[in-house]
């Protein structure tokens, strides 16, 4: 077998793994995509915005996901609300070095959330200590609150309104997953709350 034989079938069994899990999540967890995309309609709708926080990949997806509202994802509009906790290296290595690392996305909420918010919280594992944090300061501060998660869900699960728990333990696959979904939310957003043409 060539390279290219085997980088083609390594690549078939990639992609056939991430259709797998995101059919596994039509089969049994749409239902809590649309309740995060009707929290999230119901947020932009009032005139609150969005805060968005996660470590490594889930940053990323933090930062896509406000850019998408911020800007546009489908249709020319107005920019919608959303802030990724997760840019401002002065905040974030202030933050981390005043009070810990931990802090440096609750401290954030605590200075910018207001009650009607919503902040979402990434995490692959359900497991970072940065995002439950941010997550325990927006329900202290009146925010609802949703999460995307992977396998369990972790203790993410237990500390937000709700909480997508992607079937899978793979990082990747669960990744991949969390930003179909805010696809999707992007999508049903826009839809909701502006008349513009698909572009």
């Amino acid at each position: 077998m060539s390279d290219s034989e085997a980088y083609i079938l390594l690549a078939t069994s990639e992609i056939e793994a991430s259709i797998a899990v995101k059919r596994r999540v039509i089969e049994a967890h749409l239902p809590v995509v649309a309740a995060i995309a009707g929290l999230v309609v119901e947020t932009l709708r009032r005139g609150n915005k969005l805060l968005l926080c996660g470590n490594g990949g889930s940053a990323a997806d933090a930062q896509h996901i406000a850019a998408e509202f911020v800007s546009r994802f489908r249709r020319e509009r107005q920019g919608l609300p959303a802030i990724a906790l997760t840019t401002d290296t002065s905040i974030l290595t202030a933050i981390g070095n005043d009070y810990g690392y931990e802090r440096v996305f609750a401290r954030q909420i605590e200075a910018l959330g207001r009650p009607g918010d919503l902040a979402i919280g990434i995490s692959t594992s359900g497991e970072s200590a940065s995002v439950i944090a941010a997550m325990r300061a927006a329900r202290a501060g009146g925010l609802a609150t949703a999460g995307l998660s992977g396998a369990t869900g972790g203790a993410l699960r237990d500390q937000v309104d709700l909480c997508l728990c992607v079937p899978s333990q793979n990082t990747a696959r669960i990744q991949e997953t969390h930003i179909t979904v805010a696809h999707v939310v992007c999508e049903i957003a826009e839809r909701e709350l502006c008349s513009d043409p698909i572009l």
